[in-house]
């Protein structure tokens, strides 16, 4: 079964040479599953290495110098890791090389062969890119959430991201599984407040709605022993500003407290706290955190 699913990954989701070299870049706590994919992808026949880091601490935070120069080597990296490496550097570098790079932050097993893996992609690809048109049309965005708290989000002058889940070509970035189109806010300008309801990087489901007000684009209050926690996460400096609006547009995708397949289900969005330099912002720090909230309503201008 496994074999399959990572057959079809190859085969549906890629766009890549047999001929190609593919690292397999893992942490200690990921790397039962990641060798699994390994020999999975050998199994297919394809050209694929091992390597294993020590575990990140957040979500963003650089790999070690020894991991990102073992990125370049490669024409593909896949990293299977407990804390995304997605806005980081090291990936970014590697895209620049010409590496094609997919993270895959916190997978599991259950992932892998339930919920968003098993989507199918060619609708997900459709939908993602007119979302990602719709945002880079917008001028701003009002978040409603809760009873009444309203976010208004600048996005002006900005560009809508994709991440399909279909990688074509060399330097191909982005989640697996995936289905989100994403942008990166005008820093400083967010006001009001967001009810976060779902899940939080690094934290997992909520036991209870997180309020988070923001005033010129940071978090001043998170409310809750869980908004204490993301404000720990995320430092007391640029880590707190708002960095990324994302909506989920996998309908197979799940809630279920991880958030690589958290902030990809439909009827949710996420918005994050830290690095976007990678994504077309401003902001340089050593984390990215992403809280998802269900069922909000969103006004567009």
């Amino acid at each position: 079964m496994f074999h399959s699913v990572v057959a079809n990954i190859m085969s549906n989701n890629l766009d890549v040479a047999k001929t190609s070299s593919i690292l397999v870049l893992t942490d200690h706590s990921t790397s039962s599953l990641a060798k699994k994919f390994k020999d999975a992808l050998i199994a297919n026949e394809w050209n694929a290495t091992f390597y294993e880091m020590e575990d990140r601490t957040k979500s963003g935070e650089e790999p070690p110098r020894e991991a990102a120069d073992q990125m370049l080597e490669y024409d593909v990296v896949f990293c299977l890791t407990k804390h995304s490496l997605t806005h980081t550097l090291a990936r970014k570098n590697a895209n620049i090389h010409g590496v094609s790079v997919i993270t895959m932050p916190g997978i599991t097993e259950d992932m892998f062969l339930h919920g968003a893996m098993k989507a199918d992609y060619g609708l997900v690809e459709k939908e993602t890119m007119e979302m990602t048109d719709k945002l880079s049309q917008a001028e701003r965005v009002t978040i409603e959430t809760g009873s009444g708290y309203r976010l208004n989000i600048s996005l002006s002058g900005r560009t809508g991201v994709p991440s399909t889940g279909v990688f074509k070509g060399k330097a191909a970035s982005g989640n697996l599984p995936s289905g989100e189109a994403y942008i990166a806010p005008v820093e400083g300008a967010a006001e009001g407040k967001i009810e976060i309801n779902g899940s939080i990087a690094g934290i997992g489901l909520l036991n209870k709605p997180v309020v988070l007000t923001l005033k010129q684009g940071k978090i001043i209050e998170a409310t809750g022993e869980q908004g204490e926690k993301l404000l720990s996460l995320l430092g007391d400096g640029d880590g707190r500003l708002l960095c990324e609006l994302g909506i989920g547009t996998n309908h197979a995708a799940r809630v279920t407290g991880n958030i690589l397949e958290d902030e990809k289900a439909y009827n949710t969005i996420h918005v994050a706290f830290g690095s976007n330099h990678t994504f077309g912002g401003t902001i340089k720090t050593n984390v990215h955190i992403d809280c998802v909230t269900i069922n909000p309503k969103i006004e567009w201008e």
